[in-house]
């Protein structure tokens, strides 16, 4: 399948103007309660997706390979049609093409957690308490006006969402082989830049320069006392969204990061959504203008990350009735699905299969709920997420016969 080449398979006759809307619920997969037994999807009320998947082919997504957990840029390239495995981009590169950063061929960029360090220098907090984005852009304005850029480069400095901001340097012969300084826990100090390969250690000094003038410049604050850095990544190219389907597609969504993805692979950014109910506005605000919309919800992931249980439940249930507001608009296709599972016994991101539900005229229904029990017998089968587009095409009557 990853041998054919899209825009030859794309129908002239049929397949224009029959949209197709892809939901994406971030981290959605979970694990059983070990009380009730249910995922957190399989425990939310959602009437309206059950009612959607009684009559929708369903399946079960893997987003990268088997065993394979996936950061949130490859979980969603997969979910583009952009195989993980071959278009390779850091979290920080989509960091800054998230925040609006012009990003030019060989910048280095990494994505940055506010953390909060104790007076050795250990991590108490990963995410500082995810503070306020007010108070991340004061944090992040102070850093920059007090940071000394390294002999070679020059240093840019934007706050993201929340705890996130991303870093970026400039220069001659930046390499991006490094290791994040992010220790992935608690009790334990920041880890050092460690340059992967020969080339890159001169990056990795650069890198760990500016880091360390950082946790001096922060030194006196409270809160976020520290950084840590994650994702490193040099810029390059993806072909486009367009030029693969030949679909003009636009993504909408309020985190900068999902929005760096979209523009990674050539997509319109519209609109940024202040709540939830607002992707459905700003959805029917472009709806005519676009054959492709990508809709981006993070709350399921946050709170499978936070480990509890009853608000990621509680975040699936306030998306339920956006799911019915999105069909009345008609589009063609309608995917509802993850980029990843973020169980909330778990607390992180998983390698486990997540729900996938495809709404179509063309549809074999299986089951009469949306679940991961009830969409691993599903028509769709169990499959990679980089197959999704594929069949999202040709539910829209966009793809022709292969072969004679």
């Amino acid at each position: 399948m990853s041998q054919i080449r899209f825009p030859d398979a794309l129908v002239e006759r049929g397949g224009e103007g029959k949209k197709i809307v892809l939901f994406v619920l971030d981290g959605l997969g979970g694990l059983p309660h070990p009380e009730s037994g249910l995922t957190e999807l399989e425990a939310a009320k959602t009437p309206s997706l059950d009612a959607l998947a009684a009559k929708s082919s369903l399946g079960a997504l893997v987003p990268v390979l088997p065993g394979i957990t996936p950061g949130s840029g490859p979980g969603h390239l997969s979910l583009f049609g952009y195989d993980p495995a071959e278009y390779i981009v850091g979290r920080g590169a989509l960091s800054a093409l998230g925040v609006g950063f012009d990003l030019q061929p060989g910048d280095l960029a990494a994505r940055l957690n506010l953390a909060t360090l104790d007076s050795q220098g250990l991590v108490q907090d990963r995410r500082a308490g995810r503070p306020p984005d007010e108070e991340g852009r004061r944090v992040v304005e102070k850093v920059r006006e007090a940071l000394v850029p390294p002999d070679g480069v020059q240093v840019f400095l934007d706050h993201e969402k929340e705890h996130r901001a991303v870093l970026i340097l400039r220069g001659e012969g930046l390499k991006a082989d490094l290791s994040d300084t992010d220790p992935q826990d608690t009790g334990v100090p920041p880890l050092p830049v460690v340059a992967l390969d020969p080339e890159s250690e001169r990056s990795a000094g650069l890198m760990q320069n500016v880091l360390n003038q950082i946790q001096v410049i922060l030194a006196d604050e409270k809160v976020v006392t520290g950084v840590l850095a994650r994702g490193f990544a040099a810029y390059g190219g993806f072909p486009s969204f367009e030029d693969r389907y030949g679909l003009k597609a636009v993504a909408i969504a309020q985190y900068p990061m999902y929005r760096g993805v979209a523009r990674l692979v050539g997509m319109d950014v519209r609109g940024v959504p202040a709540e939830p109910t607002e992707l459905v506005s700003l959805l029917e605000e472009y709806f005519d203008d676009y054959d492709f919309f990508f809709l981006h919800f993070k709350y399921t992931d946050s709170r499978g990350e936070d480990g509890d249980f009853d608000a990621k439940v509680q975040a699936i249930e306030s998306v339920d009735p956006l799911v019915g507001q999105i069909q009345e608009l008609g589009p063609e296709v309608l995917v509802v699905t993850g980029d990843h599972s973020t169980p909330a016994t778990y607390k992180a991101h998983s390698w486990h299969s997540l729900a996938v539900l495809m709404a179509s005229p063309w549809a074999r229904p299986t089951a009469g709920r949306f679940g991961e029990t009830g969409c691993r017998t599903g028509d769709l089968g169990t499959f990679e997420g980089k197959h999704l587009m594929t069949l999202a095409l040709a539910h829209a009557s966009r793809l022709a016969k292969f072969g004679a």
